[in-house]
């Protein structure tokens, strides 16, 4: 056979079985898998390094003292090395402050309750302030604020009178800046009804160390109108502020005697009146060493009986 015919035959053969001298096909699953089981190592490792570093002690730091040597101080290791997200501040309920003791929230009323009733009584004042017809002066019109800036110190059940017929809610807060101001907001109906300020507290430089609220009254009075014929039985309230040195006070009404919550400068009582009186509510403060500081009766300032 020729050196030609040899070189056909072979070029035929190589023509017919060339797909037996193909290289098979790169094992793409099998390359993947190997990669992605190395990276899973390299990761693993990399995470021991880690985890060594944070459980090692770090030893001191040198921290510079006052006289300018070098002071040392152990630093204490991390005992985990897990991974825990920076988890997200619940975000800061708006609305106002409670009192010092759940007692002071009374027939049923809760925080709840008592800042809606704020918050109304804040509206009614803006809406009074935006349809007065005429200009008044300043101290009518002064921004009362927004409810986050008050602390509820009483929320009692009020009883409707010839006056004021219908039962309802007192809510009285108070607040400290810019400017002390005390609330007595009244909510009937659901709604604001009624609302007495003070604005810039009522003590003076020779007040006594417990003063009642000029306009607490309305918190243990029923209407002139019907003196002598009261609703029975009437839940009362007496507010007033205190000095530092006062550790105690107690109010006697009717045939009652209670003992007032302190609330950051605030004395708060509350009781409940079975019998007609002609007399207001007597107000005593004790030092804290019991010493007697304190007697309405013995205030010229105060209003004895009812007018």
């Amino acid at each position: 056979m020729g050196d030609r015919d040899f070189e056909e035959q072979l070029r035929g053969l190589l023509a017919e079985d060339a797909y037996a001298i193909r290289p098979s096909p790169a094992p793409y699953p099998v390359i993947r898998r190997k990669g992605v089981v190395e990276r899973r190592r390299r990761v693993a490792a990399a995470g021991a390094v880690l985890v060594t570093l944070a459980a090692a002690p770090v030893g001191a730091y040198a921290l510079g003292g006052p006289d300018g040597a070098a002071h040392t101080t152990a630093a204490t290791p991390s005992v985990s090395a897990t991974y825990a997200p920076t988890p997200t501040p619940s975000p800061t309920p708006s609305g106002p402050a409670g009192p010092a003791t759940p007692g002071q929230l009374l027939d049923g009323i809760t925080l709840a309750q008592a800042a809606d009733g704020l918050e109304k009584c804040l509206a009614y004042d803006r809406d009074i302030a935006a349809n007065r017809v005429s200009p008044q002066p300043d101290s009518f019109d002064q921004d009362l604020g927004t409810a986050d800036g008050y602390r509820i110190i009483l929320a009692l059940n009020s009883t409707g009178d010839s006056n004021s017929p219908g039962d309802g809610q007192y809510i009285v807060a108070v607040k400290e800046k810019p400017t002390e101001t005390r609330l007595i907001c009244h909510i009937k109906d659901g709604a604001a009804s009624g609302l007495n300020t003070s604005v810039g507290g009522d003590r003076q430089p020779d007040s006594p160390p417990v003063l009642a609220d000029s306009s607490g009254g309305k918190l243990f009075r029923q209407s002139a109108i019907d003196q002598g014929n009261w609703k029975l039985p009437f839940r009362w309230g007496v507010i007033g502020t205190v000095e530092p040195s006062v550790a105690r006070v107690t109010v006697s009404y009717g045939d009652t005697t209670a003992e007032a919550v302190l609330d950051h400068g605030w004395f708060v009582a509350a009781g409940v009146l079975e019998q007609q009186v002609t007399r207001t509510p007597r107000i005593k403060g004790y030092d804290a060493k019991g010493a007697q500081v304190y007697d309405s009766d013995q205030d010229p300032t105060y209003q004895k009986t009812i007018q």
